[in-house]
């Protein structure tokens, strides 16, 4: 499961009873990690979860004894940016500015139930959080259709918060921003569906891939037309195994935007079906295991039958798939692969961080203390 899995599941146990939730709210600068980062403490400090890689983990578990005491939630400011003893004391290795809300878990049920389901099916979901005055941790769920669970509290702030919550889904990114007309700032949080793998051939290097996929909280799919090789046995991380024909893999899985697909049957006839099945569908991007060489000899063959890839969806076809960092073995090709489709679904180009130019992260739509007109 992912962190996030991990964090919910947890809230999820404990009921909200006895425990406090903290969450990164806002961040800029730089931070180890983001907004949407989140902390799990039970009343005798034990932990799930991660928001600065230990740094403030110290000082958010106090203050999380103090919101169980109160019942009250708390705004926590952490500026990281000055050189001196304090920071220092810290033993931090970040330069930004740092905001977490911490909560008695109880406040946030209603918002954890929400995002489980949306995870179970698939579905985007944003989250509007208050971050001051009286309603501090007041909570909007905003779906994708416009409908809306919770309340801020006033309604103006609910239309207004609708509204921004329908814009950050359309965009896909989080925001902290504050609403034009009350000044009242919010953290308008996104959750997206987990990514969506689908591995064409059930053998012994899909094994590796699998396990990657379902380490990193994707839904990993295996199709496979061989019922011998498509068992749970082999692939526990799997959600789901769909015994299918080469040539009916993406209808049978039922690919979409999301899917990424990678073939590696090591037959090229089978290989050629898969990649006629998928170049005809709106899968995100089809990695193919072998030298690019065999690829053109592919995509010759569908050419020979009239299936010419247009030039937006050649580019969704990498061959041979994953990143050039000397992989040998299926466990280390296996990483090659996952980190590349990573890469292609947060659009970066991959490389050295050491030769990145700016920020690491990804600069946010509206950093904290932004005003963003609703």
């Amino acid at each position: 499961m992912s962190e996030l899995d991990d964090v919910l599941a947890a809230l999820a146990a404990s009921d909200g009873t006895g425990v406090a939730l903290a969450t990164v709210v806002a961040a800029r600068g730089s931070t180890y990690r983001r907004a949407g980062a989140r902390l799990v403490v039970a009343g005798d400090g034990e932990a799930v979860g991660n928001i600065s890689g230990g740094c403030l983990e110290g000082d958010v578990v106090r203050t999380a004894g103090e919101v169980l005491a109160s019942g009250r939630p708390r705004l926590l400011h952490f500026d990281l940016t000055a050189d001196d003893e304090v920071v220092w004391g810290w033993g931090l290795g970040c330069n930004g500015v740092i905001e977490v809300l911490v909560e008695p878990a109880s406040d946030a049920l209603a918002s954890v139930a929400a995002l489980r389901s949306a995870r179970r099916e698939d579905r985007s979901l944003a989250l509007v959080t208050v971050l001051d005055g009286d309603h501090l941790g007041a909570r909007l769920i905003v779906h994708p259709d416009g409908r809306t669970e919770a309340g801020l509290g006033h309604d103006h702030l609910d239309g207004a918060a609708r509204r921004q919550g329908l814009q950050a889904l359309a965009a896909g990114t989080s925001r902290t921003l504050a609403l034009a007309g009350s000044r009242t700032r919010i953290f308008v949080e996104v959750f997206l569906p987990p990514l969506r793998l689908l591995v064409c051939g059930a053998g012994h290097d899909a094994i590796p891939l699998v396990a990657a996929g379902a380490g990193l909280g994707w839904r990993v799919e295996v199709v496979d037309d061989r019922p011998g090789f498509l068992t749970a046995k082999r692939f526990p991380g799997a959600q789901r195994l769909v015994r299918a024909e080469p040539a009916e893999a993406a209808v049978a899985a039922g690919v979409d935007g999301r899917t990424y697909a990678v073939v590696m049957s090591h037959n090229f006839l089978r290989d050629q079906d898969y990649l006629r099945s998928l170049v005809l569908s709106e899968v995100a991007y089809v990695g193919m295991l072998g030298p690019r060489a065999r690829l053109d000899q592919l995509l010759d063959g569908l050419a020979a039958e009239g299936i010419v890839p247009v030039p937006e969806v050649r580019e969704r076809v990498y061959g041979p798939a994953g990143l050039d960092i000397g992989a040998e073995g299926p466990e280390e090709i296996a990483w090659s692969i996952a980190t590349e489709i990573l890469a292609v679904a947060r659009r970066t180009g991959a490389g050295f961080l050491r030769d990145r130019s700016g920020h690491i992260h990804a600069v946010p739509v509206a950093e904290a203390y932004a005003t963003n007109v609703s």
